[in-house]
């Protein structure tokens, strides 16, 4: 095709030697992205690992089209193609497929139109992109429109116009049918080619891409994404739920209550909850003191299996359940087992822990019950010991399971930590003492706390950057004098 003055010329082409190392570069970048791309695992419900593979599916699609173009910059302008022997003619000019080493280098065609004698002349690769045949001829500019989506044919009805009237360059994308019933998304770019003696248009000629692969990538990338984003969204949406649900269920100390508030040896009562340090999802984690209106106090902590709004409202119906029975009069251990039946019963089937303590201050007599939890902690006179467990399985794990019940003596100034098995972490550091170990470690500093809360303090210091995975809650009840 010879050379035509355009109404902007194009800048030198670079050297070769340059294309070349581009080439190289481009090509190393390829290979890399794609051993990524085969590196991400994809799962049907994991929203991010679809978007980064996606991500890298639409990278190497740009990387494909800038070596085909990069390859042309080197070859230069391309040769009028000589016509090829028979039958030869008929295979070469059969459509390409559309999967394979022959698409990657069919991807842009060009095309001039010109409007002084009506010639049109296509590339091959052209007729390729179109799966049309040589045979049949190019397309003039009437015909190409009648190729497009009824709603794309007014976009290149105004770009063709702009350019021939105005002189003004193409740059547009539009959806074309193949005559195999294929659709393919094109994007054209062009100029118009003005005429040497009075500067008039001559002709139009353009550079069309096929870039159907790119633009399903990058839709790709664009659902991948928005799905992620709905799944933070409704994450945080539950998140925030669990939380308020679990703010409005455990109990909103503001400082430390006593119970009973004027009984001798009444129990001066504190706690906490302590987040999980690897995770921002809430768990099942319970904590819960009161009066009974028999003169006792209850104490209890338990955690159920699961995370989010699931578990925070299992977790609500346990405490309320709890607490209802207690109110009513029914001793731990039979209490245990209405728990454990509930939770068999349960539309969301669960697991849990918990152990329940109930204080008489006038027989100074704690009773207490456990289904598979940490024994609570007693200290006295600056030493700690965990108390001998009563029989008691998980809750859930078992049906019509009878739950032990024991009794421990209670002295004044005693102090009883109930904490659940996430408040220490799984790995241990050599040389540092495991959970209940670094629990009872901190007895001289219980012994000279002043109040619960300052035992809480002293637990929060040595547990709450501990990293643990689960969270966790404590409760620390100090018996008064």
């Amino acid at each position: 095709m010879p050379s035509h003055p355009f109404a902007d010329r194009p800048a030198q082409p670079p050297r070769p030697g340059s294309v070349d190392a581009l080439i190289t570069q481009t090509r190393r970048l390829r290979g890399d992205v794609d051993a990524v791309r085969r590196d991400t695992v994809v799962d049907d419900d994991d929203a991010q690992g679809r978007w980064q593979r996606a991500l890298c599916d639409l990278a190497v699609h740009q990387l494909d089209d800038l070596g085909e173009h990069l390859g042309q910059l080197k070859e230069g302008l391309p040769a009028v193609p000589a016509p090829a022997p028979e039958p030869a003619a008929e295979a070469l000019h059969q459509p390409a497929p559309e999967t394979g080493a022959e698409a990657q280098q069919t991807r842009v065609g060009s095309a001039e139109w010109n409007l002084l004698t009506d010639e049109v002349s296509w590339s091959d690769e052209l007729f390729l992109i179109f799966g049309r045949s040589p045979e049949a001829g190019p397309l003039s500019l009437d015909e190409l429109g009648s190729t497009l989506f009824t709603e794309d044919q007014p976009l290149l009805t105004a770009m063709v116009t702009a350019c021939l009237v105005d002189g003004k360059a193409i740059d547009g994308e539009f959806r074309i049918v193949r005559a195999d019933g294929r659709v393919r998304t094109l994007h054209m770019r062009g100029e118009p080619v003005l005429d040497e003696s009075d500067g008039c248009t001559a002709s139009m000629w353009a550079v069309l891409r096929d870039v159907s692969d790119l633009r399903r990538s990058e839709r790709a990338v664009r659902e991948s994404r928005d799905s992620l984003q709905r799944q933070r969204q409704i994450a945080q949406s539950e998140h925030r739920l669990a939380v308020e649900m679990q703010e409005a269920v455990l109990p909103p100390w503001g400082g430390s209550p006593r119970f009973p508030q004027t009984a001798a040896g009444a129990l001066d009562v504190a706690a906490h909850y302590l987040p999980s340090a690897t995770s921002a999802l809430i768990g099942g984690d319970w904590y819960d003191a009161m009066q009974l209106p028999d003169g006792r106090s209850l104490l209890t902590v338990g955690d159920l299996t699961g995370h989010g709004v699931t578990a925070a409202s299992g977790m609500a119906m346990m405490l309320g359940a709890l607490r209802g029975m207690a109110m009513a009069g029914i001793e731990p251990g039979p209490l245990m087992g209405w728990l454990n039946q509930l939770l068999e019963t349960s539309v969301q089937p669960a697991l849990g822990s918990a152990v329940c303590c109930s204080y008489d201050p006038a027989r100074r007599v704690l009773s207490w019950a456990q289904a598979g939890h940490p024994a609570p902690l007693l200290f006295r006179g600056g030493r700690g010991r965990a108390l001998q467990p009563p029989e008691g399985v998980l809750l859930g794990a078992t049906s019509g399971t009878a739950y032990g019940q024991r009794e421990e003596r209670i002295e004044p100034g005693d102090v009883l930590v109930l904490h659940t098995d996430g408040l220490t972490p799984r790995s241990i550091e050599f040389g540092r003492a495991d959970g209940p170990e670094r629990l009872l470690a901190l007895a001289p500093r219980f012994a000279a706390a002043r109040s619960a809360q300052d035992c809480v303090r002293a637990v929060i210091e040595e547990f709450d950057a501990s990293g643990r995975e689960n969270d966790a809650c404590v409760l620390v009840a100090r018996v008064g004098e």
